[in-house]
């Protein structure tokens, strides 16, 4: 991990075309501005994880479904 120290108004540059701009510093809260390209996808990490279990349910379910209708479809067989 890398650690920088940032004032208000710094940016910090990630390739060339994402820019994390420190907007304010209050207390223990930081607000940050993410200049990214429209096709980066920028997240709280705790909304991303959100999504990453979402889509996993999400995966799990369509698996146990197929595996269901499988099972009904072998009963119609018979």
């Amino acid at each position: 991990m890398l650690i920088l120290s940032r004032k208000i108004n710094e940016k910090i540059k990630i390739g060339s075309d994402i820019t994390l701009t420190i907007i304010e510093v209050r207390g223990d809260q930081v607000k940050i501005g993410v200049e990214a390209p429209k096709h980066v996808k920028v997240f709280r990490e705790e909304v991303f994880q959100a999504i990453q279990d979402e889509n996993k349910a999400a995966a799990a379910s369509a698996v146990s479904a197929q595996s269901d209708l499988s099972v009904l479809s072998g009963l119609l067989d018979q």
